[in-house]
């Protein structure tokens, strides 16, 4: 992280901050799902890339995106060109919206799986840090019951650490 600017502003000014914001949520749901095999300064790079050819993670625009989209998608160098991972953005947000059909709500869903705050959990060296939790295993598994794609145990994890939901900061770290 030291050596790589974007990526030390990332954690210094993102990374474990709590994000309750739709928006947000949704474009990191994408986002870690995209670095499935990948490294994330690989999608720190893109992410520009993902704002433009995404909407701005507008949900609801996503949803619409139909055949087309994922042919013009699939040819643009400025996101990582994996058909199931551009099919996987756009379930993914008609599963949001399909959750504000229901009357519910992806923020509310997805903060309940820390019970509403965030877990912190005292990490003191990175060797503790575990790939997957309870949390995530069930985020992952009503996750996948509603609907959305490429949100797997460890991917969730990853999710719930750069959202906030989880405080992976080292006891050390000057963000923790």
């Amino acid at each position: 992280v030291e050596r790589d600017p974007l990526y030390r502003a990332y954690h210094d000014e993102e990374w474990g901050r709590p994000s309750r914001d739709e928006r947000h949520l949704f474009e990191m749901l994408v986002l870690e799902g995209a670095q499935a095999g990948l490294s994330w300064s690989t999608i720190l790079r893109k992410r520009e890339g993902y704002r433009r050819a995404f909407a701005g993670f507008d949900a609801a625009s996503v949803a619409g995106f139909d055949e087309a989209d994922v042919a013009r998608l699939l040819g643009d160098a400025g996101i990582v060109r994996n058909r199931l991972k551009v099919e996987s953005a756009i379930a993914n947000a008609r599963a949001v919206l399909a959750l504000r059909e229901a009357g519910e709500g992806l923020v509310d869903l997805l903060w309940s799986f820390v019970g509403g705050a965030p877990l912190d959990a005292r990490r003191v060296n990175l060797g503790v840090l575990p790939a997957e939790t309870v949390e995530s295993r069930a985020m992952s598994r009503e996750l996948k019951r509603r609907g959305f794609r490429f949100v797997g145990p460890t991917i969730c994890y990853a999710f719930m650490q750069a959202t906030g939901m989880v405080n992976d900061h080292l006891v050390d770290c000057h963000r923790h």
